[in-house]
């Protein structure tokens, strides 16, 4: 008995491990949002309880055996009333709780620490601001907001941690944000909620929660040697952008030193803030972003460089607080390294994974 008990017991310890109804809460947020959640669940409980007592008791009480006459019943204003108020109430409860999270997810602190992840058919690509890519894989450490830019580079993915309680869609051409701050040191299921096609169901892996010492050592043994402002570095220096985007008087393009986060006026008459999407759209759609006082002369680099491409030179153009690094590039043939792209020119354009067919000119992107 003893032994069957323990069998028994090592069964539910597995299951409930493994195939629990509800994910750890492995995040801040996650608590918050299972209170909202249990809230729902035991109004519907009392809702439904409600329903069906009165259902057998109005079908007892009012049976055609106890009243084969019909009687007339006239309506109340004040019942009508309190089941028309409590439960509105209650709905307005949870709108008001259920935004006030929403806001929070969506709306990551200042000091949050920045990572990319890129979706593909079929796999997550994470590209840490050090450098460090992985794939189907994202380490973040414990007491550290961590923001995530999400974008796609084929069609619509969904980007989901449920011992996180985290789920946001990886739309292509866009970037959208989320954020979280892990709290428990553990491996946690990826997955991807939205079809994405023929191998969906594959598209999955592991977020490493680590503590911040493991976290530091991890940044240090998994280095890459570049940093995504280093790599984006070499590719503005060979797709040519240095020639127009110098800082130097009468220069062709805008300088783009300090532009990052700054509020520009456009040729339209219109401001707009410079943060990731708009550096992103600028690169790729220069036409609709023209800088106030410069013409709209530069080509598009739409298919000419890769979403982690556009990663990189976002990330360069973030860290340029002055023009030194950009004149310093105005005479090299600097490239991606061999891994990236393969060695050309300088004129002749490699961006990320794709290999740029000319050296359009840098121009016209961004104004400080």
């Amino acid at each position: 008995m003893d032994h069957i008990s323990q069998v028994l017991w090592q069964f539910l310890v597995k299951w409930m491990t493994n195939f629990a109804l509800f994910p750890p809460e492995a995040s801040k947020i996650a608590p918050q949002m299972d209170a909202l959640y249990f809230f729902m669940v035991l109004v519907s409980l009392v809702g439904l309880t409600i329903v069906i007592l009165l259902l057998v008791s109005f079908s007892i009480l009012y049976s055609k055996k106890r009243h084969p006459v019909a009687v007339q019943i006239e309506g109340s204003t004040l019942l009508e009333a309190t089941w028309t108020i409590i439960p509105l109430g209650l709905f307005l409860i949870m709108f008001v709780w259920g935004a006030l999270i929403y806001f929070r997810i969506y709306t990551p602190p200042a000091n949050a620490m920045n990572i990319y992840v890129v979706g593909k058919q079929w796999m997550w690509k994470a590209e840490h601001p050090g450098g460090q890519h992985e794939i189907n894989s994202l380490h973040v450490p414990t007491g550290r907001a961590v923001q995530l830019t999400l974008i796609s580079q084929d069609v619509f993915h969904s980007f989901s941690i449920p011992a996180f309680r985290v789920k946001r869609e990886a739309i292509p051409g866009r970037y959208t944000n989320v954020w979280f701050e892990a709290t428990t040191p553990g491996t946690y299921h990826l997955f991807c909620t939205q079809y994405c096609g023929t191998n969906h169901s594959a598209m999955i892996g592991d977020i490493v929660v680590l503590t911040p010492d493991d976290y530091k050592k991890w940044l240090s043994e998994s280095t890459s040697g570049m940093s995504l402002a280093q790599n984006g570095e070499r590719l503005f220096a060979s797709l040519s952008c240095n020639a127009c985007h110098n800082g130097q008087a009468g220069a062709r393009g805008p300088s783009l030193a300090g532009v990052y986060g700054s509020h520009l006026t456009l040729a339209s008459g219109g401001t707009q803030l410079a943060d990731e999407a708009y550096l992103r759209d600028a690169i790729l759609n220069p036409s609709d972003h023209v800088t106030q006082g410069f013409a709209p002369i530069m080509p598009t680099y739409q298919g000419q460089i890769s979403e982690d491409g556009v990663i990189s030179l976002v990330e360069y153009i973030k860290s340029l607080n002055t023009n030194y690094r950009v004149e310093q590039t105005l005479n090299t043939s600097t490239l991606l390294p061999e891994s990236e792209g393969k060695a050309t020119p300088a004129g002749q354009g490699a961006g990320g994974a794709g290999t740029a067919k000319q050296a359009p000119s840098s121009q016209g992107v961004v104004k400080r």
